[in-house]
């Protein structure tokens, strides 16, 4: 009965930050302006050597999907801090970590919504060519994706009743999610350029396990994170 009814309090958050964020829409419109504006600079930066775009297209679409996403992440609790109701939400009745996956949930759902239009604008803005097996570079995606946001809703949690969140937040994430980075800038380009057998095969298994290990540890960690 107990966790069914976290699972309705999960299902809460969720709706209710979507929602929130449908109606204003601002949220989403600057996150997305942000990560097409990266990518753009890095074409700038690059020049017309074709070449050079399409090498550097996986590197640049996920530096673009990490410095947009932690636009969202800052917004993650701002509702409850502007209008007092975190206390509220974390005296109701029931488990901590149901605010923390509503939350997770969410930022997962508005991320890959902006991936959407990063990766399209992307594939046009550096002339990338969709391989056969794009299925398993969206799969790449996907994992990278939990990594960046599994850790960008904790640290937010960490940084939200700071008055410097804006700026703390990026310092406690940022060297956090190297490994994130690395593992998932890599498998993509294998997949685009390189060879599927050796070169993906041991970046995906290390994008997995770092995604095992920061979900476990965020919702174990999220409860006395969030007292502080």
């Amino acid at each position: 009965m107990a966790f069914r009814d976290d699972i309705r309090r999960t299902r809460a958050i969720v709706w209710k930050d979507l929602t929130t964020e449908r109606r204003s829409k601002a949220g989403f419109s600057a996150v997305a302006a942000l990560g097409v504006t990266i990518l753009v600079l890095f074409g700038l930066a690059l020049g017309p050597d074709g070449k050079a775009l399409q090498n550097a297209a996986a590197g640049a679409l996920w530096l673009a999907i990490l410095f947009a996403s932690v636009l969202a992440f800052n917004r993650s609790y701002q509702v409850e801090l502007d209008g007092g109701a975190l206390e509220a939400l974390l005296l109701y009745p029931g488990s901590r970590w149901a605010i923390f996956a509503g939350k997770l949930i969410a930022n997962l759902i508005f991320v890959m919504a902006m991936l959407v239009i990063v990766v399209t604008v992307g594939i046009v803005l550096f002339d990338v060519r969709i391989p056969a097996q794009w299925p398993s570079i969206v799969g790449i995606m996907m994992l990278g994706v939990v990594g960046i946001v599994a850790l960008g809703t904790f640290y937010a949690a960490m940084s939200s009743r700071s008055r410097a969140r804006e700026v703390l937040l990026p310092l406690l994430l940022y060297p956090m999610l190297i490994p994130v980075l690395l593992a998932s800038m890599e498998a993509t380009k294998a997949f685009l350029f390189g060879d599927l057998l050796s070169a993906s095969g041991a970046w995906v298994q290390m994008l997995s396990l770092f995604d095992v290990i920061f979900l476990v540890a965020t919702f174990l960690a999220f409860e006395y994170v969030i007292e502080v």
